[in-house]
């Protein structure tokens, strides 16, 4: 997985779009779209799942107490007088009356009904109604027997569902119970695993802790021995920092010990002045150079974090695993020779460690008894060397709510609405076709609108594969914070959503209005952000949503919105941004209908990634329709044409189609179905009543998302002015002066 996030960033620099289309290769390849789908891990949920078990008990526990608090006292009931009974139980009886009058009089009319249509037709005989009665019969038996015989022939041909296995078949249940087996017998192996590997620790510390700590000491020992007789004095015992006796035991001899030790102290001390020297001298070359340096035609690959681990990885596995016979072991449990290998490294670096107090103590002894040395100069060195570090530290930032629980915040940001559940919907249910022009497009020169397919596969790499697992995210590049751009009803929320669903993730709600009135002052805002970030560190991984992001960066506030105070959080913001390190899973995510109201600097110097969603084209609208038309209860038949209906609703939303589907499809349309088909002209009427995004709107966004740093460098790059950058800049004012002359 991080591998395929430092591909996507190399590509991102390279083509400068957040998008890529492989359209071509995939034709090429023989592939389809499916087969370019970043698959979500289901691991992210599965190993979280006792917390968000806790998480989810936790919220229900907030939300009753909030129920509770929040519902209105019963009234006190008024004793009801006698007149006020006599009148309820007129109204009942004379409403009961008129009931059982109204359907007298229905059957009376009937009755006159069916007398006149008996005079008025002629007498008919017995064999005639018989023939009368088994054509209708008849009629409708054949009928009958006719569709099912269709049916089957449409189910046979594969053009159609077997209603019979709408369910789960026997043998799709075996599946999922083998399934849940499996996890149950996952969760008892891992259990036991755990435990065995406490009692090998503890008997690898009692049976060969003494024997391990003791060899240490003689080979240490032999060491000192060893360094005064080549040198005439005892060594410097190494530090702790650099590894201690660990660089004894490496296989160099004394003299060439005591040597790179004397190196490492000059280098460091040596680091700073060789550091500004080097800098000075490129700054230097860098400005005398005018002709860059030809470099070597091809893409040129970044070092990747990843590949050291996945070397281990490799040797591991061949070293380890490749050869080894499992056949025996059928229940899959561990083997204790390999952790005994694996906690044994680990007993010896703690064994080292108290050896090496030890052993320092006893040369500190040595020197004073044989070579009469001090150790005071050592040790005061030491004292300032450890003072002259702690001073470098910065000072921690001050928990403002170091006496409460983590449980407590968790409630009080819940009461507050600043903390929400998450909508139970996944990524997958982001519906949107391939974008199958893109590469043609391109090579045209015409910049496509990504297709819905492309935003999904986009927001899993960049929002979801950090956020699940706490590997990537510390070593993938940073992306801390996303700005999703598009036409209202597009989907922006549901992402949102989506994201906390696939990883586990909290919601935190930080926009504007969600905001606005809490926490009023200076000092609230701190206590607001401050209790905000800390839950969200300390149960990550954690989204933080802020809806209507342009409202934080306005050019202007509207005189409506002035008492809202919309742009409070942008200063404060910005700063805990950068606060945010690689080991905290916390992601802030912001949407935007209207980007245009905002300071474009400001908003693209906040947001790392800019993903513009664009409005759905026609293949994602025919799959759209049809599968919102069958969620809802529909029946898409022949009668509906699906492609005339996707062509005709060009320019609405996601939003827009789940209204009209909305309104179509009652209770009583959907009971109708089986007499009156749907067909795609029902759909006509909704849909004129809402207005679509036109085309202008698009193509305004568009612009914008042109204006965007990385927007800059697509343009450039297309134009083939990526070169040549700095001449309009240095005499594009005075060029201009001499044409007007």
């Amino acid at each position: 997985m991080g591998r395929v996030l430092e591909l996507k960033n190399e590509m991102v620099e390279k083509e400068f779009s957040e998008y890529h289309y492989m359209d071509d290769v995939i034709q090429d390849l023989k592939l389809s779209p499916e087969d370019l789908e970043i698959p979500i891990p289901r691991y992210f949920i599965c190993e979280r799942n006792k917390v968000l078990q806790d998480r989810e008990r936790m919220f229900t526990t907030v939300l009753t107490q909030m129920e509770a608090i929040e519902k209105p006292e019963p009234p006190v009931e008024r004793k009801l007088t006698l007149e006020r009974a006599i009148k309820i139980i007129q109204v009942a009886e004379r409403a009961r009356q008129g009931r059982l009058r109204a359907k007298f009089m229905k059957e009376i009319h009937k009755d006159s009904e069916r007398q006149k249509k008996a005079k008025e037709e002629e007498a008919v005989t017995t064999d005639q109604a018989a023939v009368c009665i088994q054509k209708v019969w008849r009629g409708f038996t054949q009928r009958k027997i006719t569709k099912r015989l269709r049916e089957e022939e449409m189910i046979f041909l594969g053009m159609a569902m077997d209603p019979k296995l709408s369910y789960p078949s026997p043998s799709e249940l075996v599946v999922q119970n083998n399934e849940t087996s499996k996890r149950t017998r996952q969760g008892e192996h891992e259990d036991d695993y755990l435990k065995s590997i406490g009692s090998v620790v503890f008997q690898l510390r009692e049976v060969e802790g003494p024997e391990m700590k003791e060899a240490m000491k003689d080979q240490i020992r032999q060491w000192f021995i060893e360094c005064r007789d080549a040198t005439g004095s005892f060594p410097d015992y190494p530090e702790e920092e650099d590894g201690g006796s660990a660089l004894i035991f490496a296989d160099k001899t004394p003299e060439q010990l005591a040597e790179e030790l004397a190196a490492k102290e000059e280098v460091d001390g040596n680091k700073k002045q060789k550091g500004k020297e080097e800098t000075t001298e490129k700054g230097k070359k860098d400005k005398g150079k005018n002709i860059e340096e030809e470099e070597e035609p091809g893409l040129k690959m970044l070092p990747s974090a990843y590949l050291k681990d996945l070397e281990a990885g490799h040797k591991t596995f061949s070293e380890v695993w490749q050869n080894r016979n499992e056949s025996k072991n059928f229940s899959q449990r561990h083997e204790m020779e390999l952790i005994k290998e694996e906690k044994r490294n680990e007993i010896e670096v703690e064994i080292r460690k108290q050896v090496d107090e030890l052993m320092r103590q006893e040369l500190a002894n040595w020197k004073l008894a044989v070579d009469k040395e001090k150790s005071g100069k050592a040790k005061g060195a030491a004292k300032k060397k450890k003072a002259s570090k702690s001073g470098k530290k910065k000072k921690k930032d001050k928990d403002l709510t170091a006496d409460r629980t983590i449980e407590s915040l968790f409630e009080e940001l819940v009461e507050q609405e600043l903390l929400k559940k998450a909508d139970n919907v996944k990524l997958k249910d982001y519906l949107g076709d391939y974008s199958y022009l893109g590469t043609t497009l391109r090579q045209s020169d015409i910049e496509p609108m990504p297709s819905l397919s492309d935003v999904r596969q986009v927001v899993a790499l960049y929002a979801i594969l950090p956020l699940g697992s706490q590997a990537v995210h510390e070593k993938a590049p940073p992306v801390k914070a996303i700005l999703l751009v598009g036409p209202s009803g597009v989907g922006k929320k549901m992402l949102v959503h989506a994201i906390c669903q696939e990883t586990g993730a909290n919601l935190f709600d930080l926009s504007p209005l969600t905001v606005a009135g809490k926490y009023p002052g200076k000092s609230g805002l701190q206590m607001m952000l401050h209790m905000v970030f800390k839950v969200a560190r300390l149960m990550q991984p954690s989204v933080v949503w802020i809806g209507e992001a342009e409202k934080m960066f306005y050019k202007k506030v509207p005189k409506d919105e002035k008492e809202l105070d919309p742009k409070r959080l942008k200063k404060d913001l910005p700063k805990i941004l950068k606060s945010i390190r690689g080991e905290d899973c916390v992601l802030i995510v912001g949407t935007t209908s209207d980007p245009h109201s905002a300071d474009l600097k400001s908003l693209c110097k906040f947001y790392t990634k800019i993903i513009l969603i664009p409005r759905p084209d026609y293949a994602s609208r025919y799959v759209m329709w049809k599968e919102l038309i069958k969620k809802n209860g529909g029946e898409v038949t022949s009668h509906l044409d699906l492609s005339s209906l996707a062509k005709i609703s060009d320019g609405y939303t996601q939003g827009h189609m789940v209204q009209v589907v909305h309104r179509i499809l009652t209770v009583r349309r959907i009971q109708q179905l089986a007499k009156r088909p749907l067909t795609a002209s029902e759909f006509v009427s909704p849909l004129a009543r809402i207005d679509p995004v036109f085309q202008e709107e698009e193509e305004a966004l568009k612009n914008w998302y042109a204006k965007t740093p990385l927007g800059k460098k697509r343009v450039k790059a297309a134009s083939g002015k990526e070169g040549d950058e700095e001449a309009p800049k240095k005499g594009g004012k005075g060029g201009q002066k001499k044409g007007k002359k």
